[in-house]
């Protein structure tokens, strides 16, 4: 059985995979007594304990973590930060696209975040196969349920006077872009646009592109049969073929998912196309991720306690 301490079980990503792993007999989970969850003695001892620790904490607060495991307790680690996500001696932790046997054998896994892990999905695999070029001034729009924001959010948008809708990240400078860069493999920052939405939970990421514009001219057609052939036989990530919709929706009640579902939308000429990731920010984009990843860690099949049913 494998021991899990989970440091930082008390915020919303930390309380669902507590939620998860609770009902799997695989694991042990180490707990801390409410009055205990932030001493520094008690979490070096959880912490150095376990097997495997998860991370779910502000980007200082991991760092910190990390300085209290000693080297020679072999705790591995998943965190759920963006503090070690392009770190030196850190796997990141999206297995279709690093590969399941590495995140298997990793010591030390940087969960990807939610908006990355909607826009590497699509455009990774495009880039790496030629279809797109790296040196392209991607722009990425996306709104997520409002779970996302952590406790302060929450209460602002279930409060008497909420907002609809809230767009932010107006100094160009979000903590995600450097991942973004980094795992697709482009020579520029891409220019970010995020959203919040008055859903609690899911997330839709999209990559607007003119095709038309690009010096090898693909079709629309191309990227999602190159999409569909690069996941074939994954359990998580589908590709939508000749997908047809008239709005894409985020829904107050949606349930609770860990898939991951791509569409290419193109004009009739296929030289415009609109690259689109739908997922539940809770799910692939966090909790449902660090799952999976454990699961392989663990020598586990990597949907073990997956939510991938449609909802």
């Amino acid at each position: 059985m494998t021991r899990v301490f989970i440091d930082g079980a008390a915020g919303t990503t930390g309380l669902e995979i507590h939620d998860r792993l609770a009902q799997r007999s695989e694991f042990e989970l180490l707990t801390l007594p409410d009055n205990r969850r932030k001493d520094i003695a008690a979490r070096r001892e959880a912490l150095n304990e376990a097997d495997i620790a998860i991370l779910c904490l502000p980007d200082d607060a991991a760092r910190e973590a990390i300085a209290l495991i000693d080297a020679a307790s072999g705790t591995r680690v998943i965190d759920a930060s963006s503090a070690y996500r392009t770190a030196d001696g850190w796997t990141y932790g999206f297995p279709e696209l690093v590969g399941e046997d590495v995140v298997a054998n990793a010591t030390r896994v940087s969960n990807p975040g939610c908006y990355p892990t909607g826009f590497l999905a699509l455009v990774a695999p495009l880039v790496r196969g030629g279809l797109l070029p790296a040196d392209w001034p991607y722009t990425v729009n996306a709104v997520s349920g409002y779970s996302g924001g952590g406790k302060a959010l929450i209460e602002r948008f279930e409060a008497a006077e909420a907002p609809a809708f809230r767009a932010y990240g107006y100094d160009l400078a979000h903590k995600h872009l450097p991942e973004m860069q980094t795992y697709a493999g482009l020579d520029h920052p891409v220019l970010f646009a995020p959203s919040v939405g008055s859903a609690f939970r899911g997330m839709i990421v999209e990559v607007p592109l003119h095709l038309g514009a690009m010096p090898n001219n693909p079709h629309s057609d191309q990227l999602r049969n190159a999409l569909i052939s690069f996941y074939d036989g994954s359990e998580v990530v589908t590709v939508q073929e000749n997908r047809q919709v008239g709005e894409l929706l985020l829904e107050p009640t949606a349930a609770p998912s860990d898939a991951l579902k791509l569409s290419v939308f193109g004009n009739e000429g296929g030289w415009n196309a609109r690259l689109v990731a739908q997922l539940d920010n809770l799910g692939k984009g966090a909790s449902g991720a660090a799952v999976q990843n454990l699961n392989l860690m663990c020598g586990l099949p990597q949907t073990s306690g997956l939510r991938l049913s449609d909802a």
